[in-house]
């Protein structure tokens, strides 16, 4: 089977006649375009067939699809509660090609097999980015946080191309996603997941893991933690890129530290910490100083990170409360600002709560959309300026120190436990407090 480059098709229409789609592609049966139809088809065992030959073809399979069916794709971003007879099967071909839910908001491929990553990081030059989360990515009830990557940052355009254009994609499942339902005893039913946390990896494209981004960031954010990854893993054949990664992870701690106690300062905070480690002749200018020269920076460091680490991150830690984060991500909130393609996201989930809204109150007369959008905003703004300072800084230190394990298993071992706080030896997440009674037997808590 081959890859049908810059593909032309002769004629597409598409009526709907009930359940069924109707395409007339004018190409011959076998090539790209005709898994395309098939992959829509409502047989379910040939859609089945023509969707594993798409997602064999990588990331041209899924191009091709996309590019297929552009109109119908776009018609959903614009309106996602018009009827639409063939779009569920659409949406399911996308996800099935792509690996990922709403697939058809990112267009973007993520391999499941981290081997086969690899091959493809090395023949493409590109650097690995490695979710994992709780749940998979190509289901509807995955982790809050990888839901939430689904509509912040997959689907900016951006972010989108950095990733599309920057990166080979993989996603591996942590652990299963726990569950809740709710039964009201009348038929209704509210089904949500509960605990859990996703972080990326980027790794070098023979696997190594040059840096951490743990749980959500906001568009802006996040695309700079990728544009830094990104130079950083593809300098790792360079000679001394041992010390070179631990520099880097110790620069960026020691700016990081600064730019905490910076925000707190801006909203008027009366902490402070210090800039750099007493009594070792360090200016706070040191860090820029040791960049001019690349060995004495490898050299030193890290020791000048390691030596305003742990005190440093309490101190900070202390005299941020939940009133003081909210108050920085404030100075931050462009970091958490959605594009249109994310709202479009987000409209599609609440298209008809939103429609039944606004049916049954004529006096609304904003977009329910809107007041949503904005306050999930401030939410992203707030999880980015946390996870930045709390966690990415643990990172920092992991490198900086050498505390960072060599396999990425173990690394996410330790990222689970010691930063999400969801160590795998608690089967329960912490859910069920063995030192609690709750009034019910054991196995019904």
């Amino acid at each position: 089977m081959r890859v049908v480059l810059g593909l032309m098709l002769a004629s597409v229409t598409v009526a709907a006649f009930g359940a069924r789609w109707v395409w007339s592609c004018g190409r011959p049966p076998g090539d790209v375009t005709a898994l395309c139809v098939a992959a829509v088809s409502d047989d379910k065992d040939d859609a089945g067939r023509a969707i594993k030959g798409l997602r064999e073809l990588g990331p041209a399979g899924l191009a091709a699809l996309m590019r297929t069916y552009d109109a119908a794709i776009q018609r959903h971003r614009a309106n996602p509660a018009a009827p639409d007879a063939g779009w569920d099967r659409l949406a399911a071909a996308l996800d099935g090609v792509a690996a990922q839910k709403d697939a058809w908001a990112a267009g973007l491929y993520w391999y499941t097999d981290l081997d086969a990553a690899k091959r493809a990081a090395k023949a493409a030059g590109k650097p690995i980015l490695s979710l994992r989360l709780l749940g998979t990515l190509d289901t509807e009830f995955s982790c809050a946080n990888s839901r939430f990557f689904r509509t912040v940052l997959y689907p900016n355009a951006d972010v989108a191309k950095a990733l599309r254009e920057g990166f080979v994609l993989h996603w591996q499942s942590h652990r299963p996603v726990p569950r809740l339902t709710i039964d009201f005893g009348d038929g209704r039913k509210i089904e949500r997941t509960i605990t859990g946390n996703s972080v990326h990896y980027v790794l070098t494209p023979d696997g190594r893991v040059v840096d951490v981004i743990p749980g959500l960031y906001g568009p802006a954010a996040f695309l700079r933690q990728l544009t830094d990854g990104r130079d950083l893993a593809m300098r790792s054949g360079d000679a001394g890129f041992e010390d070179e990664l631990r520099a880097y992870h110790a620069t960026r701690l020691v700016t990081l530290r600064r730019a905490w106690a910076e925000d707190l300062r801006r909203i008027g905070s009366t902490t402070s910490v210090r800039t750099a480690p007493a009594g070792d002749g360090v200016r706070p200018t040191a860090m820029a100083g040791t960049r001019v020269a690349v060995a004495k920076a490898r050299a030193e460091t890290p020791a000048v990170a390691a030596a305003m680490t742990v005190a440093d991150r309490a101190t900070l830690a202390a005299g941020t409360d939940d009133a003081a984060w909210a108050k920085i991500a404030l100075l931050h909130a462009a970091d958490g600002r959605l594009d249109e393609a994310s709202r479009a996201v987000m409209r599609s989930k609440l298209a008809a709560d939103a429609a039944n809204r606004l049916t049954m109150s004529k006096m609304i007369v904003e977009d329910p959309l809107n007041r949503v959008v904005r306050n999930f905003e401030r939410s992203v703004a707030e999880d980015t300026v946390r996870n930045e300072y709390l966690l990415h800084g643990r990172v920092h230190e992991w490198f900086a120190t050498g505390a960072v394990p060599r396999r990425l298993d173990d690394l996410n071992e330790q990222v689970y436990a010691q930063l999400f706080l969801m160590p795998r030896s608690d089967p329960w997440l912490g859910l069920v407090p063995a030192d609690t009674y709750t009034g019910l037997p054991a196995d019904r808590q």
